[in-house]
């Protein structure tokens, strides 16, 4: 498959195999229903039976015990998101059949004093931190303090031991919870007529049941579910560039749900509602009425101004296959949320093109075995998004080049600033804006992060289109 700068595709695919995981979509749905629900509005005329939807759990100040984050920015909102993975009922068909409730999903939809802006926050959930006593509670054990996966409190002490991990971890003080199971994924997709995705090659994948052309297309729900849920088929094939590629989906959906086509259409909007409510539980303090008001008040908030951030990370390098949070940036990061602050204006020495805009093609032109999957590591460490891995036609490369067409040269300096070296080179007659990064035999790895890096806390908003060229 030609990437679109060159006609010779790579001679195979030259993607070793990584540690291999569960492919969930439960944190897709999670933020998709907790944002479609603040930005779209509830009417009158709806909002009992919308009420009737929404289940109710609860979380006690003996939960989150005494020495909570102080809520600083008074009319803020932090609403903590899980995704559960709770095989019952409606959801015993996706996936292996296993007891209880787990969850892979944990992020935080930050919602301005002003209404004026909204941030998504995503924790890589195989994030190593330092996990905070809980009680025992509700038929859970409890968690005693140690080092050890952020997913690991829902675990041992449910969503009032997550609620309490986040806001020891961060010192963001959080407001409501939503827990959202995926059972009526496909159905609020549908709802808003379906949602728009750009692939940059086709994709086969049997066991998501999927088959799509490369470029743009809108996907129906069942679509839907194939492609969030997919991994080893697209992209680089880590969990990563999935979540990458989810997000892009959120944003996307967000983006159509929030469209006059969807506002102005009441049985439209109707059916999102009532698929996204009946898929929530929240904590009781998330009231339909606060929904309600908190909705009507973002009724005017531009898809813009939603950005969507995942949390400062790089590989563990005691643990393989854990990730753990980049410091300063990741406090940086959660300082500004707790003070009510906006990314948007925060200053650094990045190129005007941030990371998580740009699509990268690799391919090894070295006879070093996995550098391609090492380079996609370290890339996606800072934010980029790695589209493809395979080897160059002709090996050995000497010289280490960045291939791009006219639509992605301003693209390059981005890249060319994080390399150590790079020689760019123009193609013409390219037609996407995507780079292909060929590696040669003098790739010598990244520049270290400065510390006044301010790229990685500012990711992308939801108008963002990965099929612009």
């Amino acid at each position: 498959m030609s990437s679109g700068l060159v006609d010779a595709p790579p001679s195979g695919p030259g993607v070793p195999s990584r540690r291999r995981r569960r492919p969930w979509l439960r944190w897709v749905l999670a933020v998709t229903v907790t944002v479609v629900l603040l930005v779209a509005g509830v009417t009158v005329g709806v909002y009992a039976k919308l009420s009737g939807n929404i289940k109710h759990e609860d979380v006690t100040a003996d939960d989150l015990g005494a020495t909570r984050p102080p809520k600083v920015a008074g009319t803020a909102m932090n609403i903590l998101v899980v995704g559960s993975d709770q095989r019952t009922g409606k959801n015993a068909k996706y996936g292996r059949r296993v007891t209880g409730e787990r969850t892979d999903t944990i992020m935080l939809v930050h919602v301005s004093s002003k209404r004026d802006n909204a941030m998504v926050i995503s924790f890589p959930r195989d994030s190593l931190v330092q996990l905070p006593a809980c009680r025992a509670t509700g038929g859970h054990s409890g968690q005693r303090p140690h080092l050890g996966m952020i997913n690991e409190s829902f675990n041992s002490g449910g969503i009032a031991c997550t609620w309490k991990t986040i806001e020891t971890l961060t010192h963001i003080h959080i407001d409501h919870f939503v827990k959202v199971d995926f059972a009526g994924f496909k159905s609020m997709v549908d709802a808003v007529g379906g949602v728009e995705v750009c692939l940059p090659q086709r994709v086969d994948d049997t066991k998501a049941l999927l088959h799509l052309p490369a470029g743009r297309q809108t996907l129906n729900g069942e679509q839907a579910l194939g492609y969030v849920r997919a991994r080893y088929s697209m992209g680089d094939g880590s969990d990563i560039g999935r979540i990458q590629r989810q997000q892009m989906f959120i944003a996307s959906m967000v983006k159509k749900a929030m469209s006059g086509e969807t506002l102005t259409d009441p049985a439209k909007l109707f059916a999102l509602l009532d698929a996204g409510t009946k898929a929530v539980t929240t904590d009781r303090g998330l009231s339909p009425g606060v929904m309600k008001d908190l909705a009507t008040s973002l009724q005017g908030l531009d898809a813009g101004k939603i950005r969507f951030i995942t949390t400062p990370w790089h590989y563990s390098l005691t643990q393989p296959g854990r990730v753990e949070w980049v410091q300063p940036q990741a406090g940086r990061l959660f300082q500004i949320v707790a003070k009510d602050q906006s990314v948007e204006g925060i200053k650094g020495g990045q190129a005007k093109v941030g990371r998580s805009k740009i699509q990268i093609e690799l391919r090894n032109g070295t006879w070093r075995s996995g550098l391609g999957t090492q380079v996609a590591a370290f890339l996606e460490q800072r934010g980029y998004h790695i589209t493809r891995i395979g080897d160059s036609a002709r090996k050995p490369q000497p010289k280490t080049t960045i291939l791009y067409g006219p639509n992605g040269e301003t693209r390059v300096p981005t890249l060319t600033g994080d390399l150590l070296a790079a020689v760019p080179r123009k193609v013409a007659g390219a037609r996407t804006n995507r780079l292909v990064l060929v590696i040669g035999d003098d790739w010598t790895g990244l520049k270290p992060l400065r510390s006044d890096d301010t790229e990685s806390i500012k990711g992308f908003d939801a108008t963002h289109d990965s099929c612009a060229t």
